[in-house]
């Protein structure tokens, strides 16, 4: 017999109406995969690591692919909106599941606020009397009346995600049959400016050292750019097959977006005009801060001297604001269905939860999500601000699709798997280490406001989660979380986001003290101890990884005391002991064994009929 709380969530779900079907879900998919980043990636991955960037783009598509596959057989036995937050509370528990849930929070309900930016940012280009951006500190950032345009363009998103589900996917079809020609249309016509040359005499294929090859993954906009392919998972519980079309939809995605990528970043390497950029042959650092720096598929289409280049070059001005827009639409659903899923759980006040009977949305949590979304707008004010912060943010969470599949076969082993991943002790452990080295490979200077804002968030576990699932009193919790945050933010203030004042292994060793001093109080006084075991394994990993970012390749010595290719194999190791740590850490919750029992995973027409018969 299920709990109360299970028939809860799953009442809540049949409320859902199932109307996307696997072309839908695709498009989903696809057009969140296919927003703001294809129109900056190619010039910073050209940046970061010259023409091996082609590689870059191969690396990110195979390593998300190790990531989708894992998640797609869990997404399939298991179709639940707002699935990447609910997940990992039913293969580790409340403590872990909201960790993670924080981290994606924060990650997805920003990027409606990036794109509607690059919306804005692009208009600025020709809209030039408006005055819709100004520089600060060398970076373009929006302009008060340029921010009001972008809020007002999220109020967009909100409106066309409030008419409903099935009204959202086939609006989506249709801008996505957009966004997926023009870049097929831009690569093209770049071809007919093709030169070989720009391979080989600009200081050879990769100029600035193989390490900056996986620098240029996380760092370039590349991992960025595959991102969307999450979004079909947090719609599963809105598809009307699931067990055929989630993973159909998923790696599908993922393989279209990678050849368009990959096309396009060979096409612009060979259309690069070195003059036009105004940047001398083989600087390809320059290109970062060149003239081509605000739209460089836009310069290069119009320094071919091509009459039919250059005219394109306007059409691909309007998708500059139509790819960020579609996209924008896209992570608002999504964003909605991740506070969704964090009410169920509890991470978050339950009234979240609340579903509308007229067009069957989540409505109170679409209106967190546009409220929130434009709160990030005040200090992330520009593209290039924010995009760091929603990649790290993000590849923290790509490692538990592989954990809740192995987790998962051991605890839920009979439960019907429509999709079963072949070879997964070795494809799971690669999916794990796909997101592992993503977060290595990002860098000091992202990982610092990640990691500080994802566990100055603890607290909230403390206030919320925990007193409302009975794991502790609400006296106990306030007593724990309100002077963790008070220290955590007194350190990280004097830390190297803030001051800077004190020493980088002084200022980690308190943060990491303050951390487990943490965890080991909820873990003291929790009636569910096994939840705070089950957690251990990522705290290690994100101190471990963040120690290794400053003193590796990829980190602010000038002379790294771990030099590549020496970092990465540490990294590596890290991420091994992390995931097996995670795999044995995980454990059949209540959640999980009401399910299991249940012999399926679904939530079944039959079921949902019999509840609409109810009442």
């Amino acid at each position: 017999m299920a709990s109360s709380q299970s028939r809860e969530w799953e009442a809540s779900d049949r409320k859902l109406r199932r109307e996307l079907g696997v072309q839908q879900l695709f498009f989903i998919s696809f057009g969140s995969i296919i927003g703001s980043g294809w129109l900056f990636a190619t010039l910073n991955g050209a940046a970061i690591a010259g023409p091996a960037a082609t590689i870059s783009w191969i690396i990110g598509g195979i390593l998300v692919c190790f990531i989708a596959l894992n998640y797609a057989e869990v997404s399939c036995m298991l179709p639940r909106s707002g699935a990447v937050v609910r997940y990992p509370h039913l293969s580790h528990g409340g403590f872990l599941g909201f960790i993670m849930a924080w981290a994606f929070l924060l990650a997805t309900v920003s990027v409606t606020g990036v794109e509607a930016e690059a919306a804005v940012q692009y208009a600025a280009s020709y809209a030039t009397n408006l005055n819709l951006t100004t520089t600060s500190n060398g970076v373009t950032v929006l302009t008060g009346l340029g921010l009001l345009f972008a809020v007002l363009l999220m109020g967009v998103f909100f409106l066309i995600n409030f008419l409903g589900v099935k009204f959202f996917g086939e609006f989506n079809r249709w801008v996505t049959w957009w966004k997926f020609a023009i870049p097929v249309i831009t690569f093209v016509l770049l071809f007919f400016a093709f030169k070989s040359s720009n391979f080989s005499s600009a200081g050879g294929f990769a100029p600035l050292g193989g390490g900056e090859v996986f620098n240029a993954v996380a760092t370039a906009g590349i991992v960025f750019s595959y991102f969307g392919f999450r979004q079909g998972l947090d719609f599963g519980g809105e598809a009307r097959n699931p067990q055929r079309d989630i993973p159909l939809a998923t790696i599908g995605s993922v393989v279209v977006a990678a050849a368009i990528y990959i096309l396009l970043q060979v096409a612009f390497l060979g259309a690069l005009n070195w003059n036009a950029a105004g940047v001398h042959p083989g600087d390809w650092a320059g290109l970062a801060t060149s003239k081509w720096a605000d739209g460089p598929l836009y310069h290069a289409l119009n320094a071919a001297g091509i009459a039919l280049l250059a005219y394109f070059a306007y059409v691909l001005l309007a998708d500059a604001i139509i790819s960020p827009s579609g996209t924008g639409l896209i992570y608002m659903g999504a964003s909605t269905r991740v506070f969704y899923g964090m009410g169920m759980h509890r991470d978050l006040p339950g009234g979240l939860t609340r579903v509308s009977e007229r067009y069957r949305i989540p409505w109170v949590a679409l209106i967190a999500s546009l409220i929130v979304g434009c709160f990030f707008l005040i200090p992330y004010s520009g593209w290039a601000l924010l995009v760091g912060f929603i990649t790290d943010a993000t590849v923290l969470t790509f490692v538990m699709g592989s954990l809740h599949l192995q987790v998962m076969r051991r605890t839920a082993p009979n439960l019907e798997r429509p999709f079963y991943l072949k070879g997964a002790s070795i494809l799971s452990p690669l999916g794990f280490l796909a997101g592992s080295m993503i977060f290595y490979w990002a860098g000091f200077d992202n990982l610092r406001g990640v990691i500080a804002s994802v566990l100055v968030g603890l607290c909230l576990y403390t206030f919320i989660q925990g007193p409302v699932r009975g794991r502790f009193s609400r006296n106990v919790g306030l007593a724990i979380g309100v002077p963790y945050l008070i220290i955590f933010a007194a350190t990280q203030y004097f830390g190297p986001l803030f001051s800077n004042s004190l020493p980088f292994l002084l200022y980690w060793a308190l943060t990491a003290a303050e951390v487990l001093a943490f965890a080991g109080l909820v873990w003291r006084f929790t009636n569910q101890k096994r939840e705070v075991h089950a957690a251990w394994w990522v705290l290690f990993m994100m101190f471990a990884t963040y120690l290794l970012s400053y003193y590796g390749s990829y980190g602010p010595l000038k002379t790294p005391l771990v030099p590549f290719p020496w970092d990465n194999l540490i990294a590596v190791v890290i991420g091994l002991i992390s995931y097996y740590w995670g795999v044995a850490a995980g454990y059949q919750t209540e959640e999980m064994k009401e399910i299991a029992e249940s012999g399926t995973g679904l939530v079944t027409p039959e079921e949902e009929e019999m509840e609409r018969r109810l009442g």
